[in-house]
């Protein structure tokens, strides 16, 4: 009984000195050590390249829908720098649960498996699945559940990708999987033919259209949604290690007052994502209980 006394008062602080760091938010050093961050004056973000949700511009700067929305929310925690860590999108749940970064922005979907090891924000957006084909879409491939059809076909998926559960989910051979670091690492392998299609989100795809010399690929249209079981596809959010409560709900406490905003309609724009986008009334709870 006395440890749960124990839990309960310190969640309890936890949320008042959130409340209370909202109102007052002090600033640089002050800033990082009461939300628990171990370098002064620093938070480190770690992020994939996956276009739009994060790359690196031609000027060098880590950019993307998920940095640059993380950038309006670090400001209104007062912190002053970000350390930016790349990795593969597949390494950066397990460089959070070692403590080499702090937070995790890469359009990373809520799924219940990674909720066992992470906590994440309240969800920034929510996109539909897509894939690229060849040209003239020769296997006729409109669903993922197509690749069935024929066992000697295979489609690209990012490792640790929601496309990589759902594919398993419903029961398609792991052989017919191959599994990539990146999204120009897919395209590619679909543009040789090593792959017949890349298992990949919408805007994703459709980011990569921008690009002329698409080398022979196109997006699957019509294309069904997938039909999940055990996963609700297309809820993305930040994620923080579970302990830095304290972070994630000061985090959560800005990121409210922003996303939905004018302000963010217009920045999430310039990525691709569309008012259809916003994840409306849906909370991070509501996507693990389905």
């Amino acid at each position: 009984m006395n440890r749960i006394l124990t839990l309960g008062l310190v969640l309890a602080l936890g949320t008042i000195l959130a409340m209370a760091y909202a109102l007052h938010a002090p600033a640089g050093e002050e800033a990082a050590s009461l939300l628990g961050l171990p370098k002064a004056d620093t938070i480190r973000i770690g992020y994939a390249v996956e276009p739009p949700y994060a790359f690196i511009d031609a000027d060098g700067r880590v950019t993307g829908e998920s940095p640059e929305v993380a950038r309006h929310i670090v400001e209104g925690l007062r912190i002053p720098n970000i350390e930016w860590r790349l990795g593969e999108f597949v390494e950066l749940i397990p460089e959070l649960e070692a403590g080499r970064i702090d937070v995790i922005a890469a359009g990373m979907f809520i799924t219940p498996e990674r909720a066992r090891h992470v906590g994440f924000s309240e969800p920034t957006f929510h996109v539909q699945q897509g894939l690229l084909v060849g040209r003239g879409n020769p296997h006729a491939l409109h669903a993922y559940a197509d690749i069935g059809k024929d066992l000697q076909l295979k489609l690209a998926v990012l490792s640790g990708s929601i496309e990589e559960a759902l594919l398993l989910e419903m029961g398609v051979a792991p052989a017919q999987l191959l599994r990539v670091p990146d999204a120009g690492t897919g395209r590619a392998s679909v543009a040789t033919a090593a792959a017949q299609g890349l298992a990949l989100s919408l805007p994703a795809l459709r980011w990569q259209e921008q690009d002329k010399a698409r080398d022979g690929t196109e997006i699957a249209a019509p294309f069904a949604q997938p039909e999940a079981r055990q996963h609700h596809p297309g809820f993305g959010a930040f994620a923080f290690r579970k302990q830095d409560q304290q972070l994630q709900a000061a985090w959560n406490k800005v990121q409210a007052a922003y996303v939905g905003s004018a302000a963010h309609r217009a920045l999430i724009a310039r990525f691709g994502f569309d008012a259809d986008a916003l994840p409306g009334a849906v909370r991070t709870r509501d996507v693990l209980a389905r």
